[in-house]
């Protein structure tokens, strides 16, 4: 492979980037095709008639293509905004869609109230053909959601508001981030002013006093603008609260199960599921304590690295061992990963104003993805690598399906990412050469099952706790600390002796406008494709088209009926989630054996 280009190449999506007069006139066809669709809705007895199969099928496809170019304008807007933070342009370009999206989803709210009308009768005749095969689930559920919601008028006033108001308070979140510059004095490098993103960074610092210095350094940040993260946060659940009791939903869990197409039951087995094998990590939490020195680890020393001697990785070298590992489990994937490694999909630079964190996001008319993230060549950048590009090549296995059949829930969206960084992480264990190396390995590894078991925990309790109490009112900075703190020492059994009280502030997880609740998903995607993963590695490389026809069906059925079909697992009982749980009490023996 030729050496990488750390930036991405967004100009086969559209040329010139934010100032793009191609993307100008392509948001400007949106708005035109929208304001058709509209009309059409508004005029006469509305596009869809039950007498009239071959109608419904071409409004269905109208539909679909006005969702296609939304999401190909939004994903060039997460990109030109997250590259560079202080490119007005891209923003201006931002709050345009955010009006585009909000004129679209009054369309969908007649779209939706057409649907909820029609008979169960009519509604029967309408999907019976052929022609809908590929979407009936997607329009089936659409149909069910829409009978929980208001009548459309009501819902386009909501859509309408949300964009000055819901979704313009988590940009403002954005907005504020990119703003702080955090002063460093690195032991090396001397003095600097960092991004959040560079200073997260050096979370994982082998140096601890450097590790100790990033996170008060960060603390302090998150700290002495409290007050503005607490008003944005008040106001994003505020809003979102405001809506559900309009709508009559009592329970706010109900919109983010929906959304991921689970079940409580499925949600209550799975975390209790992992409450009963939680003590196993504390061992992994205080061995590694006890490697390094110390009766307890600190928030900032949990990712730490066990070994002070940590190599820095190229990017060359972090993209052929992705794409070599992911050869020895199907060469699909290796051709797929190559491929949008040597097409510049992946903009990985370390420099200042770019948005901190990584994600993936798909162009449905270009038929690409790109990813983003910030490389500064340690392990876990290569196995962000490797999770991103699990996202990537899930959406190209989806490749030909109807679109509406391609919006897989955001559970199963982590299923592919979490299931590539397993290959690559046992990778990085086999091609280990000494104890030392595969002791760090095997760190490594325990420690993406603390993240997942315990801190997305510590995250779904505060903020279920959270929005619990923000119903009577706005909840304090104080208040907030004491939420976060409290969460993380239940959800980590109090192995550590200092925590993070402002991480409600720093995580733009909770500022999601889009997704309620983006925390259970991860935890439910990692143990999801563990499960999947031990079943593969039983089967050897004969898995990889049973995975490539689970990935295919993400879309089109319940997580509990994609279980059910794929795995022959009932996702309410708690033994598929024990022998994904199993997977990782190996891997804390192995560590406790080599480390005694």
């Amino acid at each position: 492979m030729q050496q990488l280009n750390q930036k991405w190449n967004m100009d086969p999506i559209f040329p010139g980037g934010s100032a793009s007069p191609e993307f100008t006139a392509f948001l400007d066809q949106i708005e035109s095709d929208i304001s058709i669709f509209k009309t059409a809705f508004k005029n006469g007895p509305g596009p869809l008639k039950p007498v009239d199969p071959a109608h419904f099928q071409k409004t269905v496809h109208i539909y679909e293509e006005l969702l296609k170019k939304l999401g190909e304008a939004s994903a060039f807007v997460e990109c030109i905004t997250a590259q560079n933070i202080k490119d007005e342009t891209a923003l201006i370009r931002s709050n345009r869609l955010k009006t585009l999206a909000a004129s679209f989803a009054a369309c969908d709210a007649l779209f939706e109230a057409q649907l909820r009308r029609i008979t169960d009768e009519d509604w029967a005749a309408l999907t019976a053909g052929s022609a809908l095969d590929g979407v009936r689930f997607a329009l089936q559920e659409k149909r069910d959601l829409s009978k929980k919601k208001l009548p459309p008028e009501q819902e386009q006033l909501i859509s309408s508001l949300a964009v000055d108001g819901y979704h313009a308070w988590g940009s403002f979140y954005y907005t504020l981030v990119g703003k702080i510059k955090i002063p460093f004095n690195h032991p090396e490098k001397g003095s600097e002013l960092l991004s959040v993103s560079q200073a997260n960074n050096l979370l994982d610092d082998p140096d601890r006093a450097v590790r100790k210095a990033a996170f008060e350094s960060l603390e302090t940040a998150w700290s002495d603008n409290a007050g503005l993260f607490a008003e944005t946060l008040n106001r994003v659940a505020g809003f979102r609260l405001s809506v559900y009791e309009a709508r009559g939903w009592y329970d706010f869990l109900d919109e983010p199960l929906d959304y991921n197409r689970m079940s409580r039951k499925t949600l209550d087995t799975m975390w209790k599921t992992i409450d009963e094998y939680k003590p196993v990590l504390v061992k992994f939490l205080n061995r590694k304590a006890r490697m390094l020195g110390l009766q307890k680890l600190a928030w900032f020393d949990v990712d730490a690295p066990l070994s002070r001697d940590s190599k820095k990785i190229s990017y060359d070298e972090a993209g052929d061992f992705v794409v070599n590992h992911f050869r020895t489990f199907n060469p699909k994937m290796a051709d797929f990963a190559a491929q949008a490694l040597e097409n510049r999909w992946i903009e990985a630079e370390n420099r200042p104003d770019k948005r901190p964190g990584g994600f993936c996001t798909s162009f449905p008319l270009s038929g690409q993805s790109r990813i983003f993230m910030t490389f500064s060549g340690t392990a876990t950048n290569t196995s962000t690598i490797a999770h991103e590009l699990g996202h990537a090549y899930h959406q190209s296995v989806m490749s030909g399906l109807p679109f509406l059949s391609q919006q897989y829930a955001m559970n199963v969206a982590e299923t592919a990412s979490t299931f590539s960084e397993m290959i690559v992480s046992d990778a990085a264990e086999s091609a280990a050469r000494t104890r030392e190396e595969k002791i760090a390995h095997l760190g490594s590894k325990l420690e993406r099952c603390v993240a997942l078991l315990m801190n997305i925990h510590a995250r779904f309790l505060f903020e279920t706790r959270f929005y619990e109490e923000r119903k009577g009112g706005t909840v304090s900075v104080d208040r907030l600390n004491q939420l976060m703190k409290e969460a993380q020492k239940e959800a980590y059994l109090d192995a550590l002796d200092t925590y993070h009280p402002t991480f409600w502030a720093s995580k733009l997880h909770f500022y999601i406008t889009d997704w309620p609740f983006y925390n259970f998903p991860y935890t439910f995607g990692f143990l999801f494709s563990t499960g999947i993963y031990v079943r593969a590695l039983k089967e050897g490389t004969s898995f990889a088209g049973k995975y490539d026809a689970l990935l295919r069906d993400t879309g089109r059925m319940t997580t509990e009926q994609l279980a059910e079909k794929h795995l022959n697992a009932d996702l309410n009982a708690p033994d598929f989630w024990r022998s994904a749980l199993d997977y990782c009490v190996r891997d804390v023996d192995n560590f406790l054996a080599l480390t005694d």
